[in-house]
């Protein structure tokens, strides 16, 4: 929960880090396009940059087909300059198949970087994690 000491664009920001989770949880992916760029750009070590809303989303749905999807974040930080902002959280994801079979759990860092639009909503224009096994 936000303090009150936050400015309304670092709770607007973690408010965005929240439904992001809370979407992906429950598969509406949708709801997850709404809180990125169209130009969005996802880094993960050992992977390709995947790029734009499109491929993120195929992805995702392809992933849905198969698992459900538990997610957490722990901010550590969010800064605002302007119309651009950036978040590093903790982020902890545990994947299982729909089948019950098999799960996995990642956890690591990630660096997100967020514009805001001209309605003054923030979206994800780049995100950056290192997620491992759990320590």
């Amino acid at each position: 929960m936000p303090s009150p000491a936050m400015n309304a664009d670092e709770q607007a920001i973690r408010s965005l880090i929240d439904r992001w989770h809370t979407a992906t949880a429950a598969g509406d992916v949708e709801a997850v396009l709404e809180l990125m760029t169209d130009d969005a750009v996802f880094l993960a070590a050992g992977r390709p940059p995947m790029r734009g809303r499109k491929a993120f989303a195929a992805g995702l749905r392809k992933l849905l087909e198969t698992h459900t999807v538990e997610s957490s974040a722990a901010v550590q930080e969010v800064e605002v300059s302007g119309d651009l902002a950036y978040s590093w959280s903790v982020l902890t994801v545990r994947m299982t198949e729909k089948t019950g079979k098999e799960s996995s759990s990642r956890s690591g860092s990630a660096l997100s970087i967020l514009r805001r639009d001209a309605a003054g909503r923030w979206a994800l224009m780049r995100d950056a994690n290192l997620l491992g096994p759990p320590a």
